[in-house]
């Protein structure tokens, strides 16, 4: 009988799990609802019927595992007990932070970085000694550069610098507007204050940076050309704690600022002027990187197959 192994992916929109053999044949992958808190008796009801749900859908609940690894974006404080309660694992059972699963997945388990700029932004590697760092992830108060929110930030900043009459002339003004329905950035400031526009939802128009650029707008394009100068600072950073110089070392960049070509090919130039570094997009998702993580901790690193679209 085979040997099976388990990789979790605990979100705050979904879960998602993923099951193979010692041979790295993907049996069964699964996903369900979110189960990043565990405190209060809804958390725990809804952390255990996540992780039930995107397991059965593996075909595999109620099996035992050689070995399991599970990361959630909470982290995880609170779970590893319970977990243990719930799964059958016969080996090894790693339950982490999303971070590095997200790394794992990214760089199919090799030694490397991920700078993430989604709504924020986040930096975190892992050398061949298994050595960690991180960068970033302050939160949209104290950090966050380069990320949506960020970009966004300095889009309607600039909007308003024009619409007092002491700054340059940019197209963000209009675009903004347009885009929200309302008459003024400065009317559009204060709402943004507001629940009318959480983080994600002010993060989502910094879509709008990346075309006023792309239709020559100089404002909006030094915006992104700062943010990937800002990325890539940290990111380079992270990889002189982790890596000697002229080491290789595979950077993944994650997040939805990275469709913007502009940013992406500045971060990917400003990066790779380091010898040895490499820059490209994730190989594999987190939930397979938590597989990978499975795989490694019984000391086995085998070539995956029949990996599921979502996790290409």
């Amino acid at each position: 009988m085979s040997r099976l192994y388990l990789g979790v992916d605990g979100g705050q929109s979904s879960t998602t799990a993923i099951v193979g053999d010692e041979t790295g044949r993907i049996l069964g992958f699964g996903r369900g609802s979110e189960c990043n808190h565990v405190k209060g008796p809804e958390g725990r009801t809804k952390f255990i019927n996540a992780i039930n749900g995107c397991i059965e859908k593996t075909g595999y609940h109620g099996a035992t595992f050689e070995a399991a690894c599970l990361g959630f974006s909470g982290g995880p404080a609170d779970k590893e007990q319970l977990l243990k309660e719930m799964l059958h694992v016969s080996g090894a059972m790693t339950v982490t932070h999303d971070g590095l699963i997200a790394l794992s997945g990214a760089t199919a388990g090799a030694p490397g970085i991920i700078t993430i700029a989604g709504t924020g932004s986040f930096c975190f590697g892992r050398n061949a000694e298994g050595r960690t760092a991180r960068a970033g992830g302050w939160g949209y108060i104290f950090g966050d550069e380069g990320g949506g929110f960020d970009i966004t930030r300095q889009a309607l900043r600039a909007a308003l610098r024009y619409e007092e009459g002491w700054g340059q002339p940019t197209i963000l003004h209009t675009m903004l507007l347009e885009a929200t329905g309302e008459k003024t950035a400065n009317d559009l400031m204060h709402h943004c204050y507001t629940s009318d526009y959480p983080r994600p939802k002010i993060a989502a128009m910094s879509k709008l940076v990346d075309e006023a650029a792309e239709n020559g707008d100089g404002i909006a394009r030094d915006i992104l050309m700062a943010g990937a100068q800002q990325l890539a600072g940290f990111t380079m950073a992270l990889a002189s704690q982790l890596f000697k110089e002229g080491e290789p070392a595979f950077v993944a960049y994650i997040g939805g600022v990275y469709r913007s070509n502009l940013l992406r090919e500045r971060f990917r130039m400003l990066v790779e002027l380091s010898d040895g570094i490499t820059v490209g997009p994730p190989k594999f998702g987190p939930a397979t990187g938590a597989l990978i993580e499975a795989y490694r901790s019984t000391g086995i690193n085998p070539p995956l197959s029949n990996l599921p679209e979502s996790e290409k």
